[in-house]
């Protein structure tokens, strides 16, 4: 128990540098070089692509697929910490936290994928490089970007279950519940941006937090 909680630490901290690292590279270094977040001319986009593609394979092995490997560590920790105190709501949690690791690795693998054929395509046909791009930009939405569904969800009724319990501590519990609604609120297209920018930066703390919180009681 003491080292599942200790290696759950490490992962809830390493979480929180994926997303730390995730906004860096996008704001310092992608946005500036051109990089488009909202994808409108896609060729453009097709074209940047290309001409960075080891960078952009970095920023998805990074934000997609490590984050959904200490995801699944950091869930099971937790749920060995809250399970004694709230068993349904623990295992419901968890149940979410598991799906939401697999959609944002599936996530991960479909973004690596697309961008090696992107880059294939545009030496040959800029046009249908753009098409596939738009096409598995919209794959990559659906399965962990475009809504926080899976993520709210977990760290919702996680939190929840814990706060009734007297499990994880208050503050902790508290700030998992905001950021469960925000997530929940990004499936109206109307509050999905201002939302989903509380969902990511709140997980920053609340990843960090919960890592540590584990460490101690280890």
């Amino acid at each position: 128990m003491k080292e599942l909680r200790k290696v759950g630490g490490a992962a809830g901290l390493i979480a929180a540098g994926t997303y730390i690292f995730g906004f860096a590279l996008l704001l310092g270094v992608l946005e500036p070089a051109g990089y488009q977040l909202d994808g409108q001319d896609m060729v453009a986009h097709a074209k940047f692509l290309t001409e960075n593609q080891l960078v952009m394979y970095i920023w998805n092995l990074v934000i997609w697929i490590l984050n959904a490997i200490v995801l699944v560590i950091l869930a099971l920790a937790l749920h060995d910490q809250v399970k004694q105190n709230a068993p349904a709501f623990s295992q419901v949690a968890t149940s979410f936290a598991l799906i939401w690791a697999g959609l944002i690795l599936a996530s991960g693998m479909v973004s690596n994928i697309a961008l090696g054929t992107t880059a294939s395509l545009f030496g040959t046909d800029p046009e249908s490089a753009g098409t596939f791009l738009r096409a598995m930009s919209a794959v990559e939405s659906g399965l962990g970007g475009g809504n926080e569904l899976a993520g709210g969800l977990w760290v919702l009724i996680l939190s929840w279950g814990a706060l009734r319990a007297s499990a994880l501590s208050k503050p902790l519990n508290f700030i998992g519940i905001i950021i469960g609604l925000a997530g929940l609120s990004t499936l109206f297209p109307m509050l999905a941006p201002v939302t989903g920018a509380v969902f990511g930066l709140g997980f920053i703390l609340w990843f960090a937090w919960a890592g540590i919180h584990l460490l101690r009681s280890a």
